[in-house]
């Protein structure tokens, strides 16, 4: 039986999307996955968002960690399982301001988190809304903002941005023939289009030089998602 391990809310989260080459995502897909592919292109997302009301193990709120931004690098694969096919993403770094959530997510989870000074702005006016997230990077600010409308829509079936949303499982690599499994249980996300935006990533010193070619181009989209509660349980340990 699956158990709950954490609730919260997230909130105004902002995705930038870029197509890369899956000859550089290759090695990264978790043992008993597959890159999954959108109109036959590999997306990888910059995602910036805000942590509410975090409890862990469903109810349990922990002291000075119940509100905190989020950054990180994203990319998409599908799992066969039993009952059919599951759609997951997979983290390539994911960065938050407290050493305490890196410590446990490392520790126990395997997950790929950094502490990093981090802030952010909402200014939302009568007809838009001013999203941004900055963190520190070897003493530079890099952010991602944008200028979105107030008005969103529901989130169209079979679209880029259904695409990008519901992938509702996680994947963290374990070691070459171990994959952990994990279940984020949210609704359907409003849309709001994106006016205009600025992201400023310092990609070299936080993936590597071999993902610099694919982010010096202009994202292929850009929208700002208004988020939810969100639930995560566990799922299947896979291994060979």
């Amino acid at each position: 039986m699956a158990t709950t391990f954490l609730n919260a809310e997230w909130r105004n989260l902002i995705f930038a999307n870029y197509a890369l080459d899956r000859r550089v995502l290759a090695p990264l897909v978790p043992y008993g996955t597959e890159l999954d592919e959108f109109n036959g292109v590999c997306y990888a997302s910059l995602v910036g968002f805000y942590f509410q009301n975090v409890k862990l193990l469903g109810r349990v709120p922990v002291p000075f960690h119940r509100e905190f931004e989020e950054f990180n690098l994203r990319f998409y694969v599908r799992r066969k399982s039993p009952t059919g096919w599951r759609r997951g993403v997979v983290f390539v770094k994911e960065l938050v301001p407290k050493f305490a959530i890196s410590l446990v997510a490392n520790t126990l989870y395997g997950e790929p988190y950094e502490t990093h000074p981090m802030r952010h702005r909402w200014d939302i006016q009568e007809h838009v809304q001013h999203i941004e997230y900055e963190w520190e990077v070897d003493s530079h600010w890099n952010r991602i903002r944008v200028s979105a409308d107030r008005i969103g829509h529901t989130l169209v079936a079979e679209s880029e941005e259904a695409f990008i949303t519901e992938h509702y499982w996680g994947y963290t690599r374990r070691g070459d023939e171990r994959t952990s499994e994990y279940e984020v249980v949210h609704p359907p996300w409003n849309i709001y289009p994106v006016k205009t935006y600025d992201v400023r990533c310092d990609v070299a010193t936080l993936y590597g030089t071999d993902f610099v070619p694919f982010f010096e181009h202009p994202p292929v989209s850009v929208f700002l998602a208004d988020g939810s509660a969100v639930t995560v349980k566990s799922g299947d340990e896979i291994d060979h």
